[in-house]
Formats: structure tokens, C-alpha cells, sequence
């Protein structure tokens, strides 16, 4: 598997290498969606992940802004099945 990064400035003003965790089409929305990680943790120990729309046929990437509760909803629908997948085959590899 091709490992996808990308470079961009951060909150802070710092260029920050961030890993293309997914990426997906929504029909409901019609809009591409990636999400990404720098890598980072909370005050939780939990990784930071971020999600933004962006433009899959563009050749820079330009991140846009997720708007309404919708879209997030179907962010993280997505995110928690990727997870539970995650936690049933860590599950199934230590028996």
C-alpha cells in the first residue's frame, strides 16, 4: 500500500507532515472527504484526528471546512466502524 502524506501549515503556523488516514465519496453530501492525523495525542492519550472536505481531482491540496452536523455524522459513522473493524481484529489475532 502507498503510503499518502501531505504537507501543510498547521493552527499555528508550523509546516506539519499529516497522514491521509481515508479517504471517501458521501452520496448524501456529494462531497469528498478525507481524514488525516499528524500524529499527535489529546489530554486523553487518544491520537488527534482531523477531517476536512477536500478536491480529489486537484492536483494541490486544499482542504475546506465541514459545515453542518450532516457531514459530520457521516465522518463519524466511518471513523467508529473503522475503529470497532480495528479493536475485532486486534481482538481475533490475540486468541
Amino acid at each position: 500500500m502507498e503510503e499518502k502524506t501531505f504537507t501543510m501549515m498547521n493552527a499555528e503556523g508550523i509546516e506539519t507532515k499529516y497522514d491521509v488516514l481515508f479517504t471517501f465519496d458521501s452520496e448524501d453530501t456529494e462531497k469528498s472527504y478525507i481524514a488525516y492525523t499528524d500524529n499527535t495525542y489529546d489530554e486523553d492519550g487518544n491520537i488527534q484526528v482531523y477531517a476536512s472536505t477536500y478536491d480529489p481531482n486537484s492536483e494541490e491540496m486544499i482542504l475546506g471546512e465541514i459545515k453542518t452536523d450532516k457531514e459530520w455524522k457521516v465522518i463519524e459513522t466511518i471513523l467508529d466502524t473503522i475503529q470497532q473493524e480495528l479493536r475485532e481484529k486486534e481482538e481475533s489475532s490475540e486468541q
